[in-house]
C-alpha cells in the first residue's frame, strides 16, 4: 500500500508509515510542498497512492469524483507531532481494511 502525506501533516508521518512496511512520501519529499491540491491529486493517482490529508477540499472532491485516489481524511485538530503519530497508529489496521475493501473515502476522527 503506498501513501503520499499532504503538507499540513508532519514528515515524520510518512517515515512512521514507512516504518511499518508501507510505500510513503510527505509531498516535500517529491517536489510537491508548495503544489496545488489538484498536482497532488494527479500525483496520487499517478503512483496509486491513497492522500493523507486535513484538507476538506479533498474529502469534497472525492465524493464528487469517485475516480480519484483514495482520500484519509484526518479530522484531528492542532496537536504535537508524537500525539499526532501515537493517535494514527493504532488506527491504520482498519484504515488498511477500509482501502483494502475499496473505500475512497476514509474519515478518522
Amino acid at each position: 500500500m503506498r501513501f503520499i502525506v499532504d503538507a499540513q501533516l508532519p514528515p515524520a508521518l510518512a517515515r512512521m508509515l514507512a516504518s511499518k512496511g508501507f510505500s510513503a512520501e510527505h509531498v516535500m519529499d517529491v517536489g510537491l510542498g508548495d503544489s496545488t491540491d489538484p498536482a497532488i491529486w494527479d500525483y496520487a493517482l499517478d503512483i496509486g497512492a491513497a492522500i493523507l490529508t486535513k484538507d476538506e477540499d479533498f474529502a469534497t472532491r472525492i465524493a464528487l469524483d469517485g475516480n480519484g485516489p483514495p482520500i484519509i481524511w484526518i479530522r484531528i485538530g492542532n496537536t504535537s507531532k508524537n500525539a499526532l503519530l501515537q493517535w494514527i497508529e493504532p488506527l491504520l489496521p482498519a484504515v488498511v481494511k477500509a482501502l483494502k475493501a475499496g473505500e475512497k473515502l476514509v474519515e478518522i476522527a
